[in-house]
């Protein structure tokens, strides 16, 4: 298989790609994130996950698990959208930038300059839906998705969280683009060795699960600290009067160091899940739409690579 040709098609398969690896994944995990969200808030509402999923199904049915998923599908597969249609843009324009060998040499610089700016554009498209989440998720008993947005949007505070975001999202993109291209790398150099074109589909998508997973777990120990803020912000009565920067400041002297770690666990679990499948249904979208899987260059999978002029914007999967 050649390489793909990035053209306007080429990124919208992988915007299309983006919203459903983003959209589905987070839809489908809302009761995990449910009890995660609300035990950072309160950490004495529920003893474990197990508890929080029992808790929660007795009162309000299994319908109850899964507050908050309407805002939650429509805000992420914007931020999939985003997130892997801009990277794959931005990585183009820095090849095209430094020219194809440096674009090779410093590629993790390119990874990570790549999705950092794909993620602030991702996160202005989440953030009012991720508002809205919150909002309905940390308020007991939950209100409806039209009464939450209403309120957010009365509060002038569909973007209050936008800052906190930013420092979640960003790091944690980072991590899982940088890291998923490094993984698919070192298991195409060191375990799957011979070159990537000549492994079946099955066992390519199989590699890419596997390096988003180990992404995946890395991105949910950088990025949690801030994801407390974010679910800790949504209730605190002083956000909107005296500003997020007063209200973090405030959060953070009654919880401490220790409470920004609040539910990691159930966070790992979530988050390596959660990455290892989107990174799965990204490149099940590509490969079913005729484009390639992602990660791994020219270097570490054994295919020959013909140097490219930096305006042609060609590139190995």
């Amino acid at each position: 298989m050649g390489a793909d040709k990035h053209d306007l098609s080429y990124y919208s398969k992988c915007v299309v790609g983006g919203a459903l690896a983003c959209g589905l994944t987070h839809a489908a995990i809302t009761p995990l994130d449910l009890v995660k969200c609300r035990r950072q808030v309160n950490p004495k509402l529920y003893s474990s996950l197990g508890n929080g999923f029992k808790t929660i199904s007795a009162a309000e049915g299994v319908p109850g698990l899964f507050t908050g998923w309407f805002p939650t599908l429509i805000g992420y597969s914007l931020q999939g959208m985003g997130k892997f249609g801009f990277y794959e843009f931005f990585k183009d324009v820095y090849a095209g930038l430094v020219g194809p060998e440096n674009a090779v040499k410093y590629r993790t610089i390119g990874w990570s300059i790549s999705s950092a700016c794909a993620e602030v554009i991702a996160d202005t498209l989440l953030c009012p839906w991720e508002s809205v989440k919150v909002k309905m998720q940390t308020t007991i008993p939950s209100p409806g998705f039209g009464e939450a947005f209403a309120d957010v949007k009365g509060k002038n505070a569909l973007f209050k969280i936008i800052v906190p975001l930013w420092a979640r999202q960003i790091p944690y993109t980072i991590v899982k683009f940088v890291f998923f291209e490094k993984a698919v790398e070192f298991f195409y150099k060191y375990v799957w060795t011979q070159p990537k074109a000549s492994y079946s589909k099955t066992t390519q998508l199989g590699i890419t699960f596997l390096s988003g997973y180990t992404a995946g777990v890395l991105c949910a120990i950088v990025s949690h600290p801030a994801d407390t803020m974010v679910s800790k912000l949504s209730g605190h009565p002083e956000a909107a009067t005296k500003g997020t920067g007063y209200a973090i400041k405030n959060i953070y002297s009654e919880i401490g160091f220790s409470g920004l770690w609040r539910g990691l666990g159930t966070r790992i679990i979530m988050i390596g899940t959660l990455t290892g499948l989107q990174w799965w249904i990204y490149d099940s979208f590509k490969t079913a739409v005729g484009l390639q899987t992602s990660g791994g260059n020219a270097a570490h999978t054994g295919e020959k690579k013909a140097p490219a002029p930096a305006t042609d914007m060609r590139k190995k999967h």
